[in-house]
């Protein structure tokens, strides 16, 4: 197991990771934790490992692409004073050029992903005892599907990175490749996107695992 008693464990991203948390909750404290994989997270270190007492915090904002994350960092994390943090970010960076074109939204590319992932992980690294990183994903088994094939993308790019930087990687696409193999991608989430809760429990095991909790 990564983690040692008391250490205090934060989770960065988008609204896969806010997932309905209430903003005004106390850090760690009830409804803090929204209604998705931090939450069971959080459910699963508190019931069985009460000896380590883990804080686990959500800091997931709805919306967030990398440069939304870059904006909040200084506040939402390295104040807080993080033992460990979780990143997963990615799927609104492809989105956004799909979906932003007449919102005139800023696009991110895959440079400019990569260069804010990287200085966002130099800036931490310091000062945490590690940093987590699961990769964005696409609930669509169909790999030429356009959408997919850029999130596979930006995936490498976490990949990448968790490589260079010697980081904890969980691979939360390959969690929803097999289910996919045996499923449709609507019983887990209508817009290939937002899981379902069956959907965040794949992805709370895939975080379990990367983090060596055996019981997982």
């Amino acid at each position: 197991m990564l983690f040692e008693k008391n250490d205090r464990i934060l989770f960065m991203g988008d609204s896969i990771t806010d997932c309905n948390r209430n903003y005004q909750a106390v850090p760690a404290g009830w409804s803090s934790w929204g209604d998705g994989y931090v939450n069971l997270i959080n459910a699963y270190t508190t019931a069985l490992l009460p000896e380590k007492e883990l804080m686990i915090v959500n800091r997931g904002v709805s919306g967030d692409t990398i440069i939304k994350l870059k904006e909040r960092w200084q506040k939402d994390v390295l104040e807080f004073h993080p033992d460990w943090v979780t990143i997963m970010i990615g799927v609104n960076d492809v989105w956004r050029h799909y979906d932003g074109v007449f919102c005139q939204e800023e696009m991110v590319d895959l440079q400019t992903f990569e260069a804010v992932y990287r200085q966002l992980i130099e800036q931490t690294l310091p000062h945490v005892k590690g940093i987590i990183l699961l990769s964005p994903f696409m609930i669509e088994a169909r790999t030429n599907d356009p959408f997919r094939q850029e999130v596979d993308q930006y995936r490498l790019v976490a990949k990448k990175l968790a490589k260079e930087f010697n980081l904890t990687y969980g691979n939360v696409q390959e969690k929803f490749d097999e289910f996919l193999a045996h499923q449709s991608s609507y019983v887990l989430a209508p817009d290939r996107v937002h899981p379902s809760l069956a959907g965040h429990l794949l992805i709370a095991k895939t975080w379990l695992e990367a983090a060596e909790i055996k019981e997982a």
